[in-house]
Parts: structure tokens; sequence; C-alpha cells
């Protein structure tokens, strides 16, 4: 007998053109994000699926109250058209990434001292931005040790896309590396949002609380 579909949960304000669905090899309703966005629930009800090549995605959650969600995200890459103050925009970039998702945590009854991190992704999957993926990996682990967050587990590196499936009511984070390096869609969307980047968007003040 099949198990009966749950209503699907209602989501915050922020997050209602994000595409969420019911997955049925999970049982579970989940909200699928593209490159550049994040989500978070507070329904311990509902997952956050993603799949990664360069990218990197960090599962963030309040492991006291199971308020969470994961982003995905990519620094600008460094080209000979960039300036010298390359490094700063990129830096400040990823930080506009990792601080919209542990803000909103905490803007939705999440405690800063109860978070956890989960990080997967970074693999070397395009030729000609080879090192965009390291330079990713090397950035959130500067941001978790520089902000004192507590990492506890990570699936990074390597030549392998990933599809992620992160639980924050529980913390579990699920990633199934694609041996497929044949990928088109992936590569071309991460093409895409790696050119969006050229224009590197300041992050507005956004500070940590």
């Amino acid at each position: 007998m099949v198990a009966q579909r749950p209503p699907q949960p209602t989501c915050l304000s922020e997050f209602e053109t994000i595409n969420r669905y019911w997955d049925r090899r999970h049982n579970t309703w989940a909200a699928k994000i593209l490159p550049g966005e994040y989500y978070v629930t507070i329904n311990p009800d509902e997952a956050v699926a993603t799949t990664l090549g360069s990218c990197v995605s960090a599962c963030i959650r309040d492991k006291v109250f199971g308020i969470g969600g994961m982003n995905h995200f990519m620094l600008p890459a460094h080209t000979e058209h960039t300036s010298d103050n390359w490094m700063d925009s990129a830096t400040r970039y990823g930080g506009y990434a990792m601080e919209h998702l542990i803000n909103t945590i905490l803007a939705n009854g999440g405690s800063r001292k109860n978070l956890e991190v989960k990080l997967t992704g970074g693999g070397r999957i395009i030729a000609d931005l080879s090192d965009v993926g390291a330079r990713n990996i090397e950035f959130v682990h500067d941001f978790l040790r520089t902000e004192q967050l507590q990492l506890l587990a990570e699936d990074l590196g390597d030549i392998y896309p990933r599809k992620v499936m992160y639980y924050p009511a529980t913390g579990k984070m699920k990633v199934k590396r694609l041996r497929s390096m044949h990928n088109e869609t992936l590569i071309s969307r991460e093409e895409a949002y790696q050119h969006e980047l050229d224009v590197q968007p300041d992050s507005g003040g956004v500070e940590l609380f």
C-alpha cells in the first residue's frame, strides 16, 4: 500500500518562487535550488535539494529547533579582465551567499550558538574553470573559521558532480556522486551562472547577528 502524500508545507514568504515538489524516491516534500539560490525551511517535513558541479552548498541548521536550509554558490572567476581587487570582491560575494542563509535562519527563530554546518560540492568538472571548485572550498573553510561556526561533515572536491538532499529538521545530508561527466545541463547551468557573476554584487552591509 502506497503511503498517502501529506499536504505541501507552507514556505516562508521570501521563497515562494523556489521550485518545490514531491520527491517520490525519498518520500518527502523538497525545495530544489539552482545556482545562486538558497532556501530555509521551518517545517520538519521538508528537505532541500540541489545538483552541484564546481559550486558549493553549505547546509546549515539550528540543531535545537531544527530550522535550517541550504545555499548553492560559486565565487566569481578570476580572468584577465578582472581588477586588482578581485579577491576582495569574490570573498564579499561568497560572504553574501553565506550571510543571507544564516541570517534567514536566525530571523526565523534560530540561534547562532546552535548552528551546525555540513558542506558539499566543489568538484572539478569544467576544464576551463579547473580551479573554481578548489577556490570555493578554500573560501567556505575560511568563512567558517572566521565566524567560528561548527563544521560537522563535508564531502568536497574530486571530479564528480553531486546530487544533494538535506533535511534541516534532522541535519541529515545525503550526497550521491554522479559518475557520468557528460551532464551538459549541469555544466551549461554553471557556465551561465559564472557569466552572471561578471557583475559582482556588494554584500549590502549584511552582517551576522
